[in-house]
């Protein structure tokens, strides 16, 4: 039943029915409608408050629960369900993997209406919390304030916040005492800098005004012991600057990366920034394999270490290499891909449009002794062309993984004037993978899917396709 406002409508005795994009989940309205839900649980029996009217579907949010979902577990973070990191995590893991392997069957044989075979069970991850190996936190100096908080009469005390966008609001910020995604000691180190900075007035930033000192904090950390911390100061005080760095050197002498930046532009972003190493060197290993790979606070690399060395070997294992192949690794970033299959490769040539990456994917390869690999950068879908492959050769393997948005529809299709004989697709969202894959149906048949859950309590999932020439 539901009862009509002249904006909003509520539905009452809802049941929850499955989970959707974006970490929301899925109840039916009585006219048949969808209604996408954010804090609710596929199970739930709940009454809807609705925010949002369009011709196929309602936006709402559950405000009554009548019934829980036996699929339900108590989350494990205190800032669940005002930080909008960890979507999922009041839903059991199991159940979190079940209805990511559904989501890519579903976009694969919706979207791409492809024949896919028999779908590998996803491989879940080891480690459900404490997975991710960089996180990124802002300073404000106007916490975000719980709608309790507003309305107490009680002092509000420390305005002063260091962690995480609320979602969907650019300038509120959301005070973290203890996230659950990355290994100590990034809560000992995040929350010492806030402690100190507050007992020094060292100033929060405030993003509406850009005023402040304090703008943001990296830390990144390895499965070789190595950690990172990048701290971006707004103004150039170097009194206050050095104030700071000094005590996060002297508390934690197990950094082994101290860099600040010093970002006077509207927005936060540091890749046109100069990165100035304080203290020890200015990078930190990964290592898999035996391979070693330099990160430098720019490097792009898989935020989850451990599953990003399953999800490799998988890729290696569709690839099948015999020893005699040429293969090509498109959008190959600091080249970590193309690196670790190498050996079971004749040569590999990678390609990627960011020039640093390529410079340390050089890098990488001298290090590892690797003679066997060569890196040009450039735009894909303007390097990657006939010129390029009767330059570098035909490639007998493919394998690309690209960013969220999928292959540029030349760089497909000259992958299928290429023809080679299989092309292995990591994908980190198998909507625009699905989209690619259409488009390749008629002389390539998909013969493994692999789906991979790189970031337990969200919704994102990795999915890896073998294609084989028809």
């Amino acid at each position: 039943m539901a009862r009509k406002n002249t904006k909003k409508q509520v539905f009452t005795h809802v049941e929850v029915i499955d989970a959707a994009a974006k970490g929301k989940t899925v109840a039916k309205a009585p006219d048949g409608r969808v209604i996408f839900l954010p804090n609710a649980v596929p199970g739930d029996v709940v009454d809807v408050q609705t925010f949002k009217k369009r011709k196929a579907y309602f936006e709402g949010k559950a405000t009554v629960f009548h019934k829980l979902s036996d699929k339900r577990t108590q989350p494990a973070c205190e800032h669940f369900g005002v930080c909008g990191g960890c979507k999922w995590q009041d839903m059991g893991y199991q159940h979190q993997l079940y209805y990511k392997q559904k989501e890519v069957v579903n976009n694969l044989t919706r979207i791409g209406h492809l024949e896919v075979p028999e779908i590998t069970p996803i491989l879940g991850s080891a480690e459900q919390y404490f997975y991710r190996n960089k996180m990124e936190f802002s300073f404000s100096d106007s916490r975000w304030l719980t709608l309790e908080e507003i309305q107490s009469d009680k002092d509000l005390g420390d305005k002063n916040a260091l962690g995480f966008h609320i979602p969907g609001m650019w300038d509120k910020i959301l005070d973290i005492k203890k996230c659950h995604l990355q290994a100590d000691p990034s809560n000992a180190i995040r929350n010492a800098v806030k402690d100190f900075a507050v007992k020094h007035n060292l100033e929060f930033f405030n993003t509406r005004h850009q005023t402040g000192l304090l703008r943001t904090m990296m830390i990144r950390t390895s499965s070789t012991g190595d950690i990172m911390v990048v701290i971006q100061f707004f103004k150039d005080d170097k009194e206050k600057r050095e104030l700071l760095l000094d005590y996060v050197a002297e508390t934690f002498p197990e950094i082994t990366s101290l860099q600040y930046i010093i970002n006077q532009k509207a927005n936060d972003t540091i890749y046109d920034q100069e990165v100035i190493c304080y203290k020890g060197e200015d990078h930190i290993f990964e290592e898999m394999e035996g391979l070693k790979f330099k990160i430098n606070a720019k490097s792009f690399y898989q935020t989850n270490s451990a599953q990003a060395y399953e999800l490799y070997k998988l890729t290696r294992e569709f690839a099948d290499l015999k020893g005699d192949e040429l293969v090509y690794d498109l959008y190959t970033g600091t080249g970590t891909i193309a690196q670790f299959v190498s050996k079971k490769a004749k040569k590999v040539v990678g390609v990627e449009a960011v020039p640093d990456a390529i410079s340390a994917a050089k890098e990488n390869a001298e290090r590892n002794n690797i003679t066997n690999c060569e890196f040009f950068v450039g735009d894909m879908k303007n390097v990657f062309n006939q010129e390029f492959i009767n330059t570098h050769g035909q490639p007998d393997v493919i394998i690309t993984d690209p960013p969220r948005d999928g292959m540029h529809k030349d760089v497909v299709k000259q992958i299928l004037n290429i023809a080679p004989e299989k092309v292995v697709y990591v994908s980190c969202n198998s909507a625009t993978q699905a989209r690619d894959l259409a488009l390749m149906k008629e002389q390539y048949k998909i013969t493994k899917v692999q789906p991979v859950d790189m970031f337990p309590q969200t919704h994102h999932v990795e999915n890896i396709v073998l294609l084989e020439k028809r």
